[in-house]
């Protein structure tokens, strides 16, 4: 499991029955230095700057007690009220009503579905403050940049005899998900070509695949990824989870929107059409998009039972109810996630990573392999519960691990390279973050692993995103 601070107790950890907050790990650069705060606010370095997406400034999450300060990146969730803290009597978060004495208790757990119907919609709150789309996937904005000198430094790169890569580089790699779509519709109109195609026309292998990447944009990216894994024999499970797992709803509704306007076809369809059984159903409830928003508070009542609901459908009984494990990890937010790992590895001293590892099939590696019992997790669902678990606990970590996945073992597994370096490349403040995991946990710069594993263009490319 990834790098945590000890639950159980001791120096550091939190004060008993208080979550903690996300793990964060200092930035290796001094990009994105936090701006002035308000009064009253905590000191400056303790907290990322603000991005697309997070709370307005000067609202933070609650103070960690890890040396690192807290982690940034997209969906970044509001402060949450600690676990026996007071809390605010009016407005925003403030509890429901007490009951009257004798009134009959409530008919279903915070958030919590229907008896029987995996993937259903929360019941509704009072005040629910959705969470907007990562940068690159809402409306199209009008932002201060046309982007012109750009278009012409990429024409002027691949006019003619020879292709300039390293202009190819300087330019595509620097660029945030706004000023690229700019950047492409520019060129498209200024010179009546398709930056694609033309960047395919010029480069190749690898080099050619992250430059388009980043053409691209997040958005498109993902929609070209998405057909790409569920095209041909086979599905690429890792780019489904990569693409769709602990996603906004915001996010996932526009990346079914696109997928719809792009190829004609309903994204929900194609998946059900290449996974099946209990992992179709899984991604079935992700593609519903009704997690909990951000801005619902953590309620430890409701912490509580799930904590005992995951209990009951793994260790605590012959066999694992999987759907109900991957219920409440795609229903609940990052910071409701958050809150249950803390408390199931304090209540049952093992974590909860540890026990959806333990219940999946321990015969083969296989991936639904004919030997896995129907009641373990199967290779493809054990992966997408912890990505969704990492997600809520340490989401820096998580992408640490995914890049290290990419490059371990024999070989370099490069289409999860370049879509992964891709993706964080977009935020900024979380690449910084990631490089902090990265070294932490792998005790090596993720510059030097990239160099060890990539060469010419292709390795400098990769170092350009990751801001080296």
């Amino acid at each position: 499991m990834s790098y945590q601070q000890p639950y159980g107790g001791g120096y550091g950890a939190p004060p008993p029955g208080q979550y903690p907050p996300q793990q964060g790990y200092p930035p290796q650069g001094g990009y994105g230095q936090p701006p002035p705060q308000p009064y009253g606010a905590p000191p400056p370095g303790q907290y990322p700057p603000q991005q697309y997406g997070a709370p307005p400034q000067g609202q933070f999450p609650p103070q960690s007690h890890s040396p690192y300060p807290p982690q940034g990146g997209y969906q970044q969730p509001p402060p949450q009220q600690g676990y026996g803290q007071p809390p605010p009597q009016h407005g925003y978060g403030a509890p429901p009503p007490q009951q009257p004495y004798g009134a009959p208790p409530p008919q279903q757990g915070y958030g919590a579905p229907p008896p029987g119907q995996y993937g259903a919609p929360p019941p509704q709150q009072a005040y629910v403050q959705p969470m907007p789309p990562s940068p690159g996937y809402g409306p199209a904005q009008q932002i201060q940049w046309d982007g012109v000198q750009d278009a012409e430094a990429l024409r002027k790169a691949m006019k003619g005899f020879g292709t300039d890569e390293k202009t190819l580089i300087q330019v595509l790699s620097n660029k945030d998900p706004l000023q690229i779509d700019v950047l492409r519709q520019t060129f498209n109109h200024r010179f009546s070509r398709q930056l694609i195609g033309d960047l395919q026309g010029e480069t190749s292998g690898w080099f050619e695949e992250g430059l388009c990447a980043l053409a691209r944009g997040p958005l498109q990216q993902d929609v070209h990824l998405l057909n790409s894994a569920m095209s041909g024999p086979g599905t690429k499970e890792n780019v489904l989870n990569d693409i769709l797992l602990a996603r906004s709803n915001a996010d996932i509704r526009a990346i079914k929107e696109a997928y719809q306007k792009t190829f004609r076809r309903s994204l929900e369809n194609d998946v059900k059409g290449d996974l099946s059984m209990k992992t179709e159903r899984h991604f079935m409830m992700v593609l519903a998009a009704n997690r909990n928003e951000e801005s619902i508070p953590v309620v430890p009542q409701q912490v509580d039972s799930d904590v005992m609901d995951l209990y009951k459908a793994t260790e605590g009984k012959m066999g694992t109810d999987e759907l109900l494990v991957c219920n409440i990890l795609t229903q609940r937010s990052d910071s409701q996630i958050r809150a249950i790992a803390h408390t199931y590895e304090q209540k049952f001293r093992k974590s909860l990573e540890s026990v959806i590892k333990s219940v999946s099939c321990s015969l083969c590696d296989v991936p639904k392999c004919h030997l896995t019992s129907p009641q373990e997790f199967s290779g493809h669902m054990e992966m997408a519960l912890i990505h969704q678990l990492r997600t809520g606990t340490d989401r820096a970590m998580r992408d640490a691990y995914l890049l290290e996945d990419a490059m371990s073992g024999m070989g370099t597994k490069d289409h999860l390279l370049v879509n992964r370096v891709v993706r964080i490349h977009w935020d900024r403040t979380h690449m910084q973050q990631v490089k902090g995991a990265f070294k932490h946990k792998f005790r090596t710069s993720l510059k030097h692993r990239i160099q060890g594993e990539t060469s010419g263009d292709y390795e400098k490319l990769m170092v350009a995103c990751i801001y080296e």
